[in-house]
């Protein structure tokens, strides 16, 4: 599938150092950072360092090392933000919007991490 990127998108431009950030965690393949309009208590952002659209274009197209270290990235932030179930936290909410349908704002994959607050069943 043929996806367009935006190289001007904000997510873009933040990788490249153009606009500041609160930045939580980096990797090789990934930045996590602090959203600017947070919708709970604790909200970060996940962003591959690669040019991908949405989701399913990252899952297809990104090499393995990438996305073993994207998702490794997302585990740390929940470890960090101390909401992990297991680790005795209280859950968190992960969202991903792709496309038209879905509101995606940003033309750049990305995972949002709520926690801190209760949520309702999807």
């Amino acid at each position: 599938m043929a996806y367009s990127y935006d190289d001007q998108n904000i997510f873009a431009r933040i990788l490249r150092g153009e606009i500041p950030n609160q930045t939580v965690l980096e990797s090789e393949h990934a930045l996590a950072f602090r959203d600017i309009h947070p919708q709970a208590p604790e909200h970060v952002l996940v962003i591959p360092k690669g040019r991908y659209v949405t989701f399913d274009h990252f899952a297809l197209e990104a090499s393995a090392e990438e996305i073993v270290d994207f998702h490794r990235l997302a585990g740390q932030v929940c470890t960090l933000m101390g909401v992990q179930p297991g680790a005795g936290g209280l859950g968190y909410r992960t969202i991903s919007n792709a496309g038209e349908h879905s509101a995606q704002e940003v033309p750049h994959y990305h995972v949002h991490i709520l926690g801190g607050a209760r949520w309702g069943r999807c």
